[in-house]
């Protein structure tokens, strides 16, 4: 091999390696300004207003969104092996409470049937005979008990069969959220479950909401020791039966959410520019270019930015995607957040 050669050779090895050369910092962060969105078309910048404007218009759940981050979190096969009674119908009968009303029935003297007695809301009902009676908190069936052992107290009624039902449920609620046709504050009856919830509420919008979901609900209620927990549901297998266990009673307060589907955009000189799901825990900035097909021949790949709002500050994130992706550090690949706009200009050299 001639030495003119193996200069030319080294020489050619020299300019490849320095054309993936990357100086300065692979991502930085700073507030929006008008240079920040330089390179593209006014059809594009159009575009990222026209998705601003969406997301403002948008009713935020943000709220649930930050209740949920200080929840812990429970399967539905490990929330039932540490709560087991939760599930348990006996266990988990349902307990009167301020203005349910009720239809009593004592069967040896039917002149003593009362027919819509409400509840007070500090939880007493007022009967022949035995006067103001407390019966916040009692079963259906430990009402009648109560009933009959004051009749007998009385000495009107020895031994007397009194049955209670419930007419109208009034004390207790849970909410369902997000991605169903009538999302809003239901009252809850004895024995409901998760379906029933999602029954009253319409049912879940697949096209909108995502597949799974979860209910947040409170345990240890009323005491010091009160707190927050989120358990996880796969909706579209609790609807197809494929986990009937996942079907949970529902407890007062419980708040059924399925979230609506969340997107991230990509604007700019990609194959295939658009809004796309955020239908995973994680997508960094080259797999969401990668989605969206790669990109152009005259991108300017290093000049990608990423325009987001936190806490209302819009913010934008310029990253050397060639850094990442040629230079060997994909540890500082940005992930994406929903509502994220990816923009990337067009090279003008």
């Amino acid at each position: 091999m001639s030495i003119a050669f193996r200069f030319l050779v080294v020489l050619s090895g020299l300019v490849i390696f320095t054309g993936c050369v990357i100086t300065g910092e692979v991502v930085r962060v700073a507030e929006v300004t008008e240079d920040d969105l330089s390179g593209l078309s006014q059809e594009e910048l159009k575009r990222i207003a026209e998705i601003k404007e969406a997301q403002k218009s948008k009713v935020s759940d943000s709220g649930i969104k930050n209740v949920i981050r200080d929840t812990q979190k429970y399967t539905v096969d490990s929330y039932l092996a540490q709560f087991p009674d939760a599930d348990n119908p006996h266990a988990q009968d349902y307990k009167v409470g301020g203005y349910d009303i009720l239809h009593i029935t004592v069967y040896e003297e039917s002149d003593l049937t009362r027919e819509g007695i409400r509840v007070t809301g500090d939880g007493f009902i007022s009967f022949p005979l035995v006067g103001r009676v407390r019966v916040q908190g009692l079963t259906t069936s430990e009402i009648g008990d109560l009933l009959s052992r004051k009749l007998a107290e009385g000495q009107y009624i020895l031994d007397a069969h009194v049955s209670v039902d419930i007419r109208e449920y009034k004390s207790k609620q849970y909410m369902v959220l997000g991605a169903v046709a009538n999302p809003g504050t239901y009252s809850l009856e004895a024995q409901e479950r998760i379906l029933d919830a999602i029954s009253k509420a319409g049912g879940v919008n697949f096209d909108e909401g995502a597949k799974t979901g979860m209910i947040i609900r409170a345990v240890n209620a009323g005491t010091g020791k009160q707190r927050k927990i989120s358990i996880g549901l796969d909706f579209a297998k609790l609807l197809k039966g494929e986990k009937p266990v996942a079907n949970l009673l529902l407890h007062d307060k419980d708040l059924v959410y399925i979230p609506e589907v969340e997107y991230f955009n990509i604007i700019g000189e990609v194959k295939s520019p658009g809004s796309y799901p955020y239908n995973k825990n994680d997508i960094t900035l080259v797999e969401a270019i990668s989605i969206a097909g790669g990109f152009t021949q005259i991108a300017a790949r290093n000049k990608t930015r990423i325009v987001r709002v936190e806490d209302g500050v819009e913010k934008v994130i310029t990253v050397q995607v060639d850094a990442i992706t040629k230079a060997g550090k994909r540890g500082q690949d940005v992930k994406i957040e929903p509502g994220d706009v990816i923009v990337v200009p067009e090279s003008f050299f």
